[in-house]
Order: C-alpha cells, then structure tokens, then sequence
C-alpha cells in the first residue's frame, strides 16, 4: 500500500464518508469532477473580471488625465496621449510633455497679461457730474 492509492476495500467514496459531494454547491462544478467548471460559471467570471479591466482602464486614463492638467502647461489635458508609464514616472511625463510642446507648441496654455482694456482703470479722472458740467467746460 502506497500513499498515492488509498484501498478500494474502505467502502468509503469520492464523496467522503459522510456522503456528501466535495464539489461546492452553487459553484457551477460537475459532482464528479471538482477541477472543472460549467460553461456558465466560467463566462460569468470572464464577465465579472472584463468589468473590472474596464473600470480599470477607464480610472487609469482619468487619473492620467488629472496628472496632465496638474502640469498647466496644456490647454486641454486629453492633447497628451494616454501611456501607463506616465503614471508611475513623473519624468516620462515630463520629456513626454516637453516632447509634445516642441512638436506642436499652440497646444501649450495661453496666459493673458497686460491690459486688456477692461475693468477699473484707476486713477483716472472722473467725468462731468451732469450733463450741464459737460458744456460749461
């Protein structure tokens, strides 16, 4: 009697002593055969897992999304195209901008500065108070 076959003179079966099949209830597993599942069971976990690649993907390119608009050096973040190594590398991120910039330099954010002609001016002498001040001089 080796270890790896047990005797057959036992009475006892593939379902244990108590009677009670070792595939789990529910799982979807032939009761012969607890290495194998249904057909179903295992398209549903394709499912359940592709659901969970997407949302994934999805959170991966709005948290790139955010890391390029953090920069504020684009005008519209989605102009840098998505690559995962740009979120572990603040660096790539970086030459891939600096890339971007050098290639295409319109995408760069435009800042106004000086006087746009609008607003309180300051300092500026006021008007007549009436329309009678206006002609008197």
């Amino acid at each position: 009697m080796t270890e790896n076959n047990p005797p057959e003179s036992t009475g006892t079966t593939e379902a244990g002593a108590s009677g009670v099949d070792t595939a789990e209830k529910g799982s979807g597993a032939p009761a012969g055969e607890s290495d194998t599942f249904s057909r179903e069971y295992v398209e549903g976990l394709r499912k359940e897992s592709a659901g969970y690649r997407d949302r994934a993907n999805a959170l991966a390119k709005r948290l790139h999304r955010e890391l390029v608009a953090a920069t504020n050096r684009l005008e519209n973040p989605d102009d840098l195209a998505f690559d995962a190594e740009h979120l572990d590398d603040p660096e790539k991120l970086a030459a891939a901008l600096e890339a971007l910039l050098a290639e295409r330099p319109y995408f760069a954010k435009r800042v106004v500065t000086g006087d746009a002609g609008q607003g309180n001016r300051g300092g500026a002498t006021s008007g007549p108070e009436s329309f009678a001040d206006f002609f008197r001089g």
